[in-house]
């Protein structure tokens, strides 16, 4: 996550080290679902009233992924992950309730730590991602996030969790906020805080914002951004972060 070593090499290593049964790793959407980032599910539903499509991209085991990935809102065919294969001849396979172990993944872009830009752009394919009636945005707070960046108009880094130095350095924008409140104005501009029927949540955003909880790389851009949310909430943000 930290970019230290690439995951091509780390991958399959990883899975056989710890050689996880079928229950194990469904056990990991439950995991899941007890550490859910603040506020993910309203933002993901607040960005669909907007029109906007949500996909998740993730290096992470495909069952427990999709699972968590439908639990939060976004629909199965816009989440990718990594398959897996388990041994059907292990243990008492004879058993229509035997609890098999893990035996391959599924190669390919989500294993290789510069993969993810392939998929996005895969997504964004035929799509107004890239052009003038519409914007794309990846929001993530590892190495391989910040490397498919360059896939999308705006990467956006995220420390809620963990602070990655690489990804604060490098991020055009990052959200410092468990919340992830303050994603709405970066996806949908500060104006559309206004039109969300859950206004708290758009009024969290703001005193996010208001108390420094994004950052700009640019600061043209950062004043750009503040005045606006100021139009829209005067006596609420900031001019300076």
């Amino acid at each position: 996550m930290d970019g230290k070593l690439d995951l091509e090499d780390i991958y399959a290593r990883r899975l056989q080290t710890i050689n996880p049964t079928h229950e194990q790793i469904r056990e990991i959407r439950r995991v899941y679902k007890r550490n859910i980032v603040e506020d993910a599910t309203e933002v993901i539903a607040a960005l669909h009233e907007q029109g906007h499509k949500v996909y998740i991209i993730s290096g992470g085991l495909a069952e427990p992924v999709e699972e968590f990935g439908i639990y939060l809102g976004v629909p199965r065919q816009r989440i990718r992950a990594v398959n897996v294969r388990y041994n059907q001849l292990d243990g008492n396979w004879w058993q229509s309730d035997n609890d098999n172990h893990y035996l391959t993944y599924q190669k390919g872009a989500l294993t290789v730590s510069d993969g993810k830009a392939q998929i996005v752009r895969e997504l964004l394919a035929g799509q107004y991602g890239r052009s003038a009636n519409g914007r794309s945005l990846l929001i993530g707070d590892g190495n391989s996030d910040l490397l498919a960046g360059t896939a999308v108009d705006l990467f956006i880094g995220y420390g809620g969790v963990t602070v990655r130095e690489q990804v604060l350095a490098q991020a055009a924008v990052y959200i410092h906020s468990r919340s992830l409140a303050p994603l709405l104005a970066l996806a949908a501009g500060p104006a559309a805080l206004k039109r969300l029927p859950n206004q708290n949540l758009a009024q969290k955003a703001v005193q996010i914002i208001h108390h420094g909880g994004i950052t700009f790389q640019d600061e043209a851009l950062n004043q750009k951004f503040r005045k606006a949310c100021q139009s829209v909430y005067p006596q609420a943000v900031k001019t300076k972060p």
